[in-house]
């Protein structure tokens, strides 16, 4: 999928320099008036941007020389067919390792922010470590049942990076979640099962029990260590009554 975007990418921002190609001086041209002009001109700027983000470095003048030659029909090309494929899954192969890199590095630097974190977080009062390296504290003990990996359960939650980038609230949209147990990252899966319905714990839960090395994009890098919030309201078919209704 990552190899088919850069290439749509790059297919779009061929299609939108060559809208301008035909002239001149483009560094002389005007605001774009026209319908079609606009549309070329923001297609243009939202190629360019979605390029520089995924890090694609492109020759402009070997850019705007394809595209002219390959707008003269039967016209003489630098390249052969040939060439052009084994040039593009070349180009495709080097964009994936570029990214690739870029995402180790960005899970080690998280990484390392976590773990930095996490230690000082520990030492807090009324912090508990698991064996598995999750972090929770009790800010409020329930009375009810304590759900197993196969029950569903009714939770309120806001969760945020150590940095308190806010990436997800059910208490925002008004609405609990509800979800397996054993159907969510590891971190959740592990503190549920220790939670009373009615209770209300604070986690902080290492990369490796959360999304690990991939992340969770556009919010959660990879390698982050995430915090979350949790009311556990109810276990979906138990019986019993709602935390908020007892």
């Amino acid at each position: 999928m990552k190899k088919l975007s850069v290439l749509i990418a790059i297919l779009c921002l061929v299609w939108a320099v060559a809208a301008c190609a035909q002239e001149a001086d483009q560094a002389a041209m005007t605001k774009p008036e026209a319908l079609e002009d606009k549309a070329s001109y923001a297609i243009g700027i939202n190629m360019g941007r979605g390029m520089a983000q995924q890090g694609v470095d492109l020759n402009i003048d070997y850019l705007v020389k394809g595209i002219t030659d390959g707008m003269v029909e039967d016209g003489e090309v630098m390249l052969t067919d040939e060439e052009m494929q084994t040039t593009m899954q070349e180009f495709q192969a080097a964009m994936m390792a570029k990214q690739q890199e870029k995402a180790k590095e960005e899970a080690a630097k998280n990484e390392a922010a976590g773990a930095a974190y996490l230690e000082e977080n520990k030492t807090r009062e009324g912090v508990t470590v698991t064996e598995s390296g999750l972090q929770y504290e009790v800010v409020e003990e329930g009375d009810g049942s304590i759900p197993t990996a196969e029950d569903r359960v009714r939770v309120h939650y806001t969760g945020t990076l150590i940095d308190g980038t806010k990436f997800d609230s059910s208490v925002d949209r008004g609405q609990p979640a509800v979800f397996p147990v054993g159907g969510v990252i590891p971190g959740w899966t592990e503190a549920l099962q220790l939670m009373k319905v009615g209770s209300k714990y604070k986690l902080a839960i290492p990369a490796n029990l959360a999304y690990g090395e991939r992340g969770s994009p556009p919010v959660i890098g990879p390698g982050s260590t995430l915090l979350f919030d949790v009311e556990l309201i109810a276990i979906e078919g138990d019986g019993q009554a709602d935390a908020g209704d007892q």
